[in-house]
Order: structure tokens, then sequence, then C-alpha cells
């Protein structure tokens, strides 16, 4: 026998009720898992150079406008995939000079052209930029280091998603070069140099806003300027915390070993504070600001502390001298003076690309997926590791 339903006018509507929520539960049931932080995004990465001119800032030696060499890396067209990898000269090097490879030989103390096709990245010159909308990511260099510092970061970022900007700070950038012309860091003191780096930061991203409008077809409408992180080692970490408590776009900071130096005003910025327990350069007194200003946060906030590491553990140089020190290779310890062989490279850099990943995916695209892979110490041995997130304080929406 055949049973017929009947449904009464209240019974459809619940029916209709419950299957609505289905429908839109559905997605979330069948959504793919978030992509694993410490592995590269889904997307190809390109890479382009561009001189940025401030003309509100002349330079005090010639009156011109302030130069600012930058390296933009960004999420790429899928036939990136099939671009024949450069080498490290033609795709990061390129507007430097042929003789001037000497000069940055004895700065420092290797041959770059030795180093051409064995440094390690992925990211293609020039490539076509992605259709879509990515939010920015600013990377602060370290006092007279360069842009180029950390291309292993800055191409992991980008692989997820994200606009990244990393600006040679003229003057305390070991050189740049600008139109062919090398320009060497000055002698300055750091108090004299942090607001001038940190208005380098600022100006970066007026420029992309101009970008975004037009000023550069190639990244015209592709520019999520209402998600904005700022990162940065060393000196470029202290100017991360500036701009936190100076410009009101930047939603959240990534400093990696590096300390405050003034008065706070923001406590409530989202954080991922990095830092090497044994980071020669910082000291002991300068490290312990960097715990500082992880307790005082009232907001969101990640403490990574790797306890076997220095001050340059996040940066490139392993690739170009394995016994550098402060980090690369061996040395000994400021907390007791004994020897130490610092966390190998391969280690420090997954988690530290894991963890920038995961806290960019958190809190500039609002991923809660990521909270997991945040509330956890992924190596105990090598990683003292605090969390602690309000919940009045939500991610950026």
């Amino acid at each position: 026998m055949n049973t017929r339903f009947r449904f009464s006018g209240i019974g459809l509507c619940v029916v209709l009720a419950l299957c609505a929520v289905v429908a839109c539960l559905g997605p979330v049931w069948a959504a793919e898992p978030l992509p694993d932080p410490e592995q590269p995004g889904p997307y190809p990465v390109g890479v382009t150079t561009l001189l940025l001119l401030d003309a509100s800032r002349p330079e005090e030696s010639n009156g011109l406008p302030r130069p600012l060499m930058t390296e933009i890396w960004y999420p790429a067209t899928d036939e990136t995939r099939d671009i024949p990898k450069g080498g490290l000269i033609d795709t990061y090097l390129s507007t430097v000079p042929p003789m001037a490879f000497e000069l940055l030989k004895s700065m420092l103390r290797v041959d770059l052209k030795a180093f051409d096709k064995t440094v390690q990245f992925f990211a293609r010159r020039d490539a076509r930029v992605r259709a879509g909308s990515f939010p920015l990511v600013l990377f602060s260099h370290g006092s007279k280091a360069a842009r180029v510092q950390n291309i292993y970061w800055c191409e992991q970022v980008a692989s997820h998603g994200y606009i990244v900007v990393a600006p040679d700070h003229t003057g305390n950038s070991i050189v740049t070069f600008v139109d062919g012309a090398p320009v060497l860091a000055n002698t300055k003191s750091m108090e004299e140099l942090a607001p001038v780096r940190t208005q380098d930061l600022r100006f970066v991203i007026d420029w992309m806003t101009r970008a975004n409008k037009g000023a550069d077809s190639r990244f015209q409408g592709k520019v999520d300027l209402d998600h904005i992180a700022v990162a940065g080692h060393s000196f470029g970490g202290y100017n991360s915390l500036d701009m936190a408590d100076k410009d009101p776009r930047v939603d959240a900071i990534i400093p990696m070993a590096g300390a405050s130096m003034g008065p706070r005003t923001n406590y409530a910025c989202p954080v991922l504070d990095i830092i090497a327990t044994e980071d020669k350069i910082l000291k002991l007194e300068r490290v312990e600001t960097m715990r500082k200003y992880y307790e005082e946060s009232k907001g969101p906030k990640y403490l990574v502390e790797f306890l076997n590491c220095g001050h340059f553990s996040f940066t490139e140089i392993h690739q170009f001298v394995s016994n550098f020190g402060d980090g690369i290779g061996t040395g000994k310890r400021i907390t007791n003076g004994e020897p130490i062989t610092y966390t190998a490279p391969e280690i420090v850099l997954r988690l530290t690309k894991g963890y920038s990943t995961a806290f960019l995916g958190r809190y500039l695209k609002g991923l809660e997926g990521y909270d997991a892979y945040l509330r956890e110490n992924h190596d105990p041995k090598e990683v003292l590791f605090k969390w602690s997130v309000p919940d009045a304080v939500p991610a950026n929406p």
C-alpha cells in the first residue's frame, strides 16, 4: 500500500526552513581544507621591481624626490607555472649594474654570481598578475640589509593570495642602485632613521592605493586595501610595531627579532611576535622587550620564541654563508656563554612560514580554520609558544 504524506502549511514552512539551513551549511561541509600554511600556497608567484618616488620628501643630498627601489610579489596567472625559472641575478638583482657585483662581493663576503643558480626561490619575473583582490602585506628589511633579504617569506605569503611589497629603505640599505648609481647606507642614528623608515612604509601604502585606482594597470582593482599587514626583521620588525601605532590602516603585524624603541599607543592590533632567544644583535635586554610587547598586548597575540636561534635565523643569509653566526651555523649562547649549534634553517623557516601564513589567513582573510594551527606548538623542543585571543576582538572582517 502506498503511503502518502500530506503537509500542513506550517509543516511545509518548517521543511522549507530546514532546507534553507542545509543549503547554507552545505558549502561549509563541502569546503576544501585550507592550504598547509608551512608549504607554498595554491598560486604561482610573480615578482616585479619598481622605483617609487616620494615627492613629498626631497633628499637632503640633491633635493630630488626620495627614491624607493621596491620589490612586489603577487599571485600570478596559471600559465606562470610553465615559464622557466630564471637565476638569482636576472630575477632578483636585475637592477644591479654588472660592475657592482665586486662591490657587493666585498660587502657581503660572498660571490653572488657563484650562487646564481643555487639560491632557492620560485617566483617568475614580471609574470601576469592574477585576477582577484588580494590583501596587502608590507615587509621591512633590517638595518643595512636589503628588500630581498627574506625572499622565502615574501614568496610564501604571495603564493597564499597576498600582494607583498618590500622597499629598500634608501640610506639604510646595504646598497641601493637608483638609475644604476649606488646609494650606500648613511651614518645616521637609529633614532633619526626610524621615522624615515616608517614614513617609507606609509608612502608604499599610499602608492599601492593609487596603483589600485589605475596608476599601475597591472594592480588596478587587485589590492585589498581594507586588509593590510606589516612584517619586518630587526629594524624592520620595530617599524612594524611603529606602523601599528602610527597608521590606522594596519590590521596586523609580524615583527621578527625587532624590539620596540619608544612609547606604545596601540595595544589591540593582532601581533605575531617572532623571537630568537640567543639574539646577539638585540642582546638579552632587547629580547626581553619583545616578550614584554607580547605580554602587554590586549588583542589577539601569538609568541613564537625559537630557543636555539639568533638574529639572522629568519633571513636568507644561510643560503650564502653557512656559518655566518648569530643564528646561522655555530656560535656561543648569549644566555650562558656555552657553545651552540643553531637550529637548522629548514626547521626555522618552515615554522616561520607556517605561523606567518596561518596568522595572515586568520587576521586578514578571516579564515577561522587556521585557529587550529595557531594554537599549537609545532616543535616544543625548539620553540617556546604562547597565544591569547580575547573573545571580544574578532579578526578584521
